[in-house]
């Protein structure tokens, strides 16, 4: 039987990252305001409803009577709902989910349900601000846990970013090349606020995710002479690396020094500025936990996901996104030995899909994304039976002047379909 990551967290805290992942998101989810990778443009609703005011009835309902709101909720709102389901969330929330994938795949998914009326998003809140981006006017796209977000996309704000544009244009100018390219090409990771899509939208840029990026970055080079990559660096430097492009023509940017702590000459080199960003799990992941998974299942194969840090990458048999990983497994012998770099909910339920197999995560530490954890069968609970009485809670709004510049670099995402 495979364990939840709940029931590992509790039976073995010490290998966890968080042994308080293990209670309900309410007794740990009181800051005020929204969480890791909200927007710039977004305001605290009115009625208030903060992080961790899960009405206390939800918080002491048992997990049958939840599971059966939501049920109830689900079938009497038929039609008018569509659930998604990120590949990270836990399994008790998953399971309701009407389409269950990446981002860029579930950013393509919410197109194909028009008639909804709400879109309820089991991921973070960049994953349903640009839902509600996307979404046909009339649909409310809501995020059960207004807490669940990404410190990735915390690690490159709106300022920040423009600030970087104001130097970098200073120093290249903004005219085009002979071939009409123009000097530097903003992209940015899906996971970014939607003022950073905005911002890639207004300056001839895209929004890129680990499925497409590859596409998107020669979308980029045939548009620009340089690229400048935000938030992720380790997609941004996996990604050209295996596009040919050298690693010396890859610096950093570091939005709290000067030109990024660049010289002048190394930016005036440069193919792709990195923005200093990571996601805090794959960043756990290590070349030596890949040796060690070697010596202990010999002949076993290794993917990872393109996040984790190039040493990494490079010792894996494969990196890919969330999706590539599944279609890796999929393909896979019965009998085969597989470890996996990315988030153990996805590890697990791969586990659980593929009994044949023996499938495991490379970090021995049980580490899930703790901001998608925040979505919990009771918050879920509490926003169907919401619109089932006519309310909608905790829903995500992005301004017309921000969506519309943000569509602008989404909707070159979509078209940027990886081969």
């Amino acid at each position: 039987m495979t364990l939840s990551v709940t029931d590992r967290i509790e039976s073995q805290p010490n290998q966890s990252c968080d042994v308080e992942l293990a209670k309900g998101p309410w007794e740990f989810d009181l800051m005020p305001g929204y969480g890791p990778g909200a927007s710039e443009e977004d305001t605290i609703p009115d009625p208030i409803v903060r992080p961790g005011q899960l009405p206390v009835v939800y918080q002491q309902m048992g997990e049958e009577e939840l599971h059966e709101r939501i049920r109830r909720a689900k079938d009497a709102l038929g039609d008018r709902l569509v659930i998604l389901g990120h590949f990270y969330q836990r399994d008790e929330v998953v399971q309701y989910a009407d389409f269950v994938g990446d981002s860029f795949q579930l950013a393509n998914a919410a197109l194909t349900r028009p008639e909804a009326e709400a879109i309820v998003f089991c991921g973070v809140h960049f994953m349903a601000e640009t839902a509600d981006i996307l979404a046909r006017e009339g649909q409310s796209v809501i995020l059960p846990n207004l807490a669940a977000g990404c410190s990735m996309a915390d690690m490159a704000d709106e300022d920040s970013v423009e600030e970087a544009w104001e130097q970098l244009t200073e120093l290249y100018g903004t005219e085009p090349d002979a071939d009409g390219r123009l000097p530097v090409i903003p992209v940015t990771y899906m996971n970014s606020s939607a003022a950073l899509k905005a911002f890639c939208g207004r300056h001839g840029g895209i929004v890129c995710t680990s499925s497409n990026a590859e596409t998107v970055l020669e979308w980029a080079f045939a548009r620009g002479q340089r690229v400048l990559f935000f938030p992720d660096q380790h997609l941004g430097r996996n990604t050209a690396k295996a596009m040919g492009i050298p690693l010396e023509q890859m610096p950093m940017w570091n939005p709290r020094k000067e030109l990024g702590g660049n010289t002048v000459e190394q930016l005036q080199d440069a193919q792709v500025l990195l923005w200093h960003g990571f996601c805090s799990v794959h960043k756990r992941f290590t070349a030596a936990q890949i040796e060690q998974a070697r010596a202990d299942h010999p002949g076993c194969k290794v993917i990872v996901h393109p996040e984790c840090p190039m040493p990494v990458v490079d010792a894996a048999d494969a990196a890919g996104s969330t999706d590539a990983i599944r279609k890796f497994v999929a393909a896979s012998d019965p009998g085969d030995t597989i470890a996996i770099g990315t988030e153990i909910n996805l590890v697990n339920r791969l586990a659980a899909e593929y009994p044949d197999r023996t499938i495991f995560c490379l970090d021995p530490v049980v580490c899930p994304c703790s901001t998608m954890y925040r979505i919990h069968p009771g918050y879920l609970a509490w926003v169907l039976d919401g619109l089932v009485e006519g309310e909608v809670r905790n829903r995500i709004v992005v301004s017309d002047e921000v969506a519309a510049d943000a569509k602008i670099a989404l909707e070159r995402m979509l078209a940027a379909k990886p081969r």
